[in-house]
């Protein structure tokens, strides 16, 4: 994400466009745009009440806050309980995901997209499956 504080502030010591861009490492043209708007609002160096960068954004670009993803997010969890149950994969998960999609008139993530976001989820969520067996009656090796 832009650092729009940092920006603000290296204006504001009257470094030039380029010497901003390499320290935040952002485009020139992101940087002139920053200050465009910023000298719009009214925006300059000392800030107030200390903004965080998301509110700076907010206060920059307030059209760009109100777009809409037109894609439906899966409810992973359900798609993860239901990956545990025998003959249930990825794609057919996707498969069924899609024809809610198109049954709702929304538009789904495609299968590469879909199965990033589910892997994403599980890693952040720590998600497992749990796999029952009796005592002696199944062994498992993990190969490295």
């Amino acid at each position: 994400m832009v650092d729009y504080r940092e920006i603000l502030r290296l204006n504001s010591l009257k470094y030039t466009q380029r010497q901003i861009a390499a320290s935040v490492h952002s485009s020139r043209n992101t940087i002139s745009e920053v200050i465009k708007l910023a000298a719009e609002n009214n925006l300059c160096w000392p800030l107030n009440d200390q903004p965080t960068n998301e509110k700076l954004y907010a206060l920059l670009y307030p059209n760009k806050l109100e777009a809409v993803n037109p894609r439906k997010e899966p409810d992973y969890s359900y798609k993860h309980k239901e990956l545990a149950k025998p003959g249930v994969n990825l794609t057919l998960l996707w498969t069924e995901y899609c024809s809610d999609c198109y049954a709702s008139k929304l538009t789904p993530y495609m299968y590469t997209q879909f199965c990033d976001k589910y892997r994403k989820w599980a890693r952040l969520t720590k998600a497992t499956m749990r796999i029952t067996h009796k005592p002696e009656d199944a062994m498992q090796v993990d190969w490295l």
